[in-house]
């Protein structure tokens, strides 16, 4: 069935632009437009010290907050999409966004840093859980790959601006950069707000695979709320989301104290500082593996997929910790850490779609979702306790463990629950 054909049976009307997956196509430029108010953010860190002395664990709040107005707004925006439509509420996050780095430009005091981290926060969340939402809905056959391409355009979205956004920082200052690259974001953001609209029904879609159970009916997120098997997979969410938040926000400090973000790089003839180059890699890895996983998951089974990637996160932690002291060893096992880590953002949603149906999909995501912003208390903590400690050992430790935990989880605890909830 083709894409075109298929758009025109799911929404009983019309063909949006370029059917289904032109639809697919714009949400992930959405994506791709906000993914540096998370992914960029260690960039700014440093030079805001620097500037006003307020100290990383004060600047970090900043992060904190954006996560958290983020992530646990998402539910809210993702009610507002299912009831009138993505296209309002992505017009108006990408104006907050804009207003949002426009601000960080002329902050000098961390209360307008927090405000703004606010305002940034509620528009990306509103980007971000609309686009996956909208995926979910426009693919029941593809759940796995649709979530995770959306998905890779806020994890590799920022690949593309990390060298731009670092070059103009050092060249113009944090606050120019702030400043156009806010407004720019933020405008293609509306622009792209104006081409999408979203399937009536989830009719006509392709027989998924057997290992991959959909329930057969749609749950209210009032009645999502209600089951044990929403709250153990947010409880995995959160373990898993922690340890990789605390090497996104803080990758450049570490960096920095491992004595490498500096040292130069020499790749195919371009030289360039490890952690800019890091960075990059890590952006690229970060958004490739979402759609990757999420085929994979599509193939195999949800929880099966969680279990590979989960415990190749835990390993990849301890192996950072051991041998990312050499820059060549940070620079290619930050990429395996990342790698590993971004997968979440397509296989949550994927499986929270599949076990309480797609009509209420965007808020019920968006409700799962909110397990990022619990998880991001975490990134002030740890760096208060490398600060305590006097390194990042117990940090990384701390995350390897999560990850190994949830692992296990993943195929005894909630495959299991997750199968008796929909036989029943």
């Amino acid at each position: 069935m083709s894409s075109q054909t298929y758009s025109s049976t799911v929404s009983g009307a019309s063909a949006p632009i370029g059917g289904r997956w032109g639809q697919l196509f714009i949400g992930v430029v959405c994506m791709a437009m906000i993914a540096n108010l998370q992914y960029g953010w260690t960039l700014f860190v440093e030079p805001i010290d620097n500037k006003y002395g307020w100290g990383r664990a004060a600047i970090q709040v900043a992060f904190t907050i954006f996560v958290l107005a983020e992530t646990w707004l998402v539910p809210i925006e993702g009610w507002f999409v299912d009831k009138f439509g993505p296209r309002i509420v992505v017009l108006v996050g990408g104006i907050l966004c804009g207003i949002s780095w426009a601000m960080n430009a002329y902050a000098d005091s961390l209360a307008i840093l927090y405000f703004s981290a606010a305002l940034g926060g509620i528009g990306a969340g509103a980007v971000y859980g609309t686009c996956v939402g909208s995926a979910l809905k426009w693919f029941p056959d593809r759940r796995g790959l649709a979530a995770g391409i959306t998905a890779a355009g806020f994890g590799a979205g920022s690949a593309l601006t990390i060298m731009p956004i670092a070059w103009m920082i050092k060249e113009s200052g944090y606050e120019a950069t702030f400043l156009w690259f806010g407004l720019g974001q933020g405008l293609i953001v509306i622009l792209g707000a104006l081409m999408l609209s979203a399937p009536k029904e989830d009719e006509g879609a392709k027989k998924v695979k057997a290992e991959v159970q959909q329930t057969s009916r749609n749950y209210k997120p009032s009645e999502v709320l209600k089951t044990p098997v929403f709250w153990v997979m947010y409880f995995m969410f959160v373990m898993v989301a922690g340890g990789g938040l605390m090497a996104t926000a803080q990758i450049a400090s570490i960096a920095k104290d491992w004595g490498v973000a500096d040292v130069p790089i020499t790749i195919l003839g371009l030289t360039l500082p490890c952690l800019t180059f890091a960075l990059a890699i890590d952006r690229v890895l970060n958004g490739v593996t979402r759609p990757f996983f999420g085929w994979i998951s599509d193939k195999i089974g949800r929880e099966p997929t969680m279990f590979i990637a989960f415990l190749l996160e835990a390993f990849g932690i301890l192996a950072l910790y051991h041998w990312g002291h050499n820059p060549w060893a940070f620079m290619i096992l930050t990429g395996l850490v990342f790698f590993a880590w971004g997968e979440i953002y397509s296989l949550f949603p994927s499986t929270s779609a599949d076990t309480f149906g797609s009509k209420f999909a965007a808020a019920n995501a968006g409700m799962l979702y909110t397990a990022k912003g619990t998880a991001s208390l975490l990134v002030p903590v740890s760096a208060w306790l490398a600060a305590t400690t006097g390194g990042w050992y117990s940090v990384f430790v701390l995350a390897a463990v999560m990850n190994f935990i949830t692992a296990f989880m993943a195929m005894w605890v909630l495959r299991p629950m997750r199968r008796k909830f929909m036989e029943q």
